[in-house]
């Protein structure tokens, strides 16, 4: 009776665009299927989750593949709360291949007993649709429920060795501190939805302005929201979970939140700051420019200081991050369009860069059994493939061409003096000593494997798992590809338009 009355009165059932959700709807298909096959299968045959969730992930890029193809049109669902753009695919594809990437640099230890529990790839799975959500979001409630998504998995996958007390350190260290952020940033959104009365983005985005009576709220939302993604992402001063988390979970684990968790705090950063916050420009641009210069240079000064291979990738990769945050510290500006191009073509190189430097740490730790720098002298002497693959990731990240890092930083480095104002002159200055300082630990790691002697004299072959062995291949061809043929990358870049920004 109570449907027939609502029909009567006009109730129309929304509209579901099934090919937009595809990805999406692939991806929840396939962890439920995990979970089932989890269930039922014997342990003899846990293998098969491992496969499964590879399929899982490479059946959801297809839908991905089809959307880009079929036409340029903006896909919005739910009044506009659920958007796919062709920014949202863009990233939708990067974490999908970065965890297809992680999944067959944890299918080398299966045979060990690491990760036949089903749960693994459950809680992998799971964090990268939260990922998926977070790249479509447009909406507070849709966007910060996104981020629980991808993060409450990834808390437990850090603490994954239950018995290591480094595992549970980093686990703990990197809840505890995630729920303040989170904190932090729920209240600078509450604070948002006060002012505009609104949990659209774009309807936010209309009512800040910095001025009224509730000037002062609006900015100090801004900072709060800033804050919470800052986090994610590992900027100084708000870094300290990752090189001990990073250090106690296991390496594909770490490689998942160096790369896909990253990508998907800046995901969210670059939404929220562009979408929601484009008249609060005088706010967040200089604080995201204080967070670029101090992340940049504090991640590698302390990065010159570590003995402990896993330990200096923490600090590089917060390093790093500083360097995606530099073109978005003027993208409210005249620079608006290259800095977005920007901060995706650094991600996407950063993405395959990083992942084979744990392909290979996950490779040579096999053989050594230990994380000291120390640990990989003459690795060129006895295993050349690696020694080689080491070295060019190295260089990728230094920046060095025909790599892919040169044109990640190139472009950072251009949407700076496109904005040509006296700050953006000065961060780059501050970008260009710290790509110098940052030679100084990756050429380190590049001396140990070819000048230095091996630890011992034990000069054993490095048996590779075929499984890491496609890892690296797949890796070392993207960073290859995009650094001789760096028009691929910055494609992807110039695709990759997000709806509400700029006017848009």
């Amino acid at each position: 009776m109570t449907l027939s009355l609502t029909l009567a009165a006009g109730w129309v059932a929304p509209t579901i665009d099934y090919h937009a959700l595809a990805p999406e709807i692939v991806l929840a298909i396939g962890l439920t299927v995990v979970l089932l096959v989890d269930l039922f299968t014997t342990e003899r045959n846990k293998w098969l989750l491992s496969v499964l969730t590879g399929f899982s992930l490479l059946g959801a890029v297809l839908p991905v593949l089809t959307l880009m193809l079929h036409d340029n049109s903006v896909r919005s669902l739910f009044d506009g709360r659920y958007v796919v753009d062709e920014f949202s695919l863009v990233m939708k594809g990067l974490f999908l291949l970065a965890g297809y990437v992680i999944v067959l640099l944890s299918t080398s230890h299966v045979e060990e007993g690491d990760y036949w529990r089903g749960e693994y790839w459950f809680l992998l799975l799971s964090s990268l649709l939260g990922m998926m959500m977070m790249a479509s979001a447009r909406d507070l409630v849709s966007v910060f429920v996104a981020l629980e998504f991808l993060s409450i998995p990834a808390y437990m996958l850090a603490a994954w060795r239950k018995r290591d007390v480094k595992s549970n350190e980093a686990g703990v260290k990197y809840f505890l501190l995630g729920v303040f952020a989170s904190a932090v940033m729920l209240y600078g959104m509450s604070m948002l939805y006060g002012v505009a009365n609104s949990t659209l983005l774009i309807d936010i985005g209309k009512s800040i302005d910095l001025d009224g009576a509730f000037g002062a709220v609006q900015a100090l939302a801004i900072v709060f929201v800033v804050v919470g993604f800052a986090f994610k992402v590992s900027a100084v001063p708000f870094h300290t979970w990752a090189p001990d988390t990073y250090e106690g979970a296991p390496t594909p684990v770490t490689a998942f939140l160096s790369v896909a968790s990253k990508a998907a705090g800046f995901t969210a950063l670059v939404v929220m700051v562009l979408t929601a916050f484009p008249e609060g420009r005088d706010v967040w641009q200089p604080f995201i420019w204080g967070l670029s210069a101090l992340t940049m240079t504090v991640g590698n000064l302390f990065a010159l200081r570590q003995t402990n291979f896993v330990r200096m990738i923490a600090y590089s990769s917060v390093s790093q991050g500083g360097f995606v945050l530099m073109p978005l510290a003027v993208a409210g500006g005249p620079a608006g369009e290259s800095a977005l191009r920007a901060v995706v073509v650094y991600l996407l190189v950063y993405a395959a860069t990083n992942l084979g430097m744990f392909a290979v740490i996950l490779a040579v730790s096999r053989k050594t059994r230990s994380g000291e720098i120390s640990s990989l002298g003459g690795l060129f002497s006895y295993a050349p493939a690696m020694g080689v693959l080491l070295t060019l990731f190295l260089a990728s990240l230094a920046g060095i061409p025909p790599l892919g890092g040169w044109i990640g930083k190139f472009s950072a480095f251009q949407a700076l003096l496109t904005d040509a104002t006296p700050w953006a002159y000065v961060l780059a200055i501050i970008g260009a000593v710290n790509s110098v300082i940052a030679f100084g630990y990756y050429g380190n790691i590049m001396r140990e494997v070819w000048m230095r002697p091996v630890p011992h004299g034990d000069t054993t072959p490095i048996v590779t798992p075929s499984s890491i062995q496609i890892a690296l291949g797949i890796t070392a061809v993207v960073t290859l590809l995009f650094g001789i043929l760096p028009g691929i990358v910055l494609r992807f870049g110039e695709m990759a338009e997000l709806l509400g920004a700029f006017g848009g």
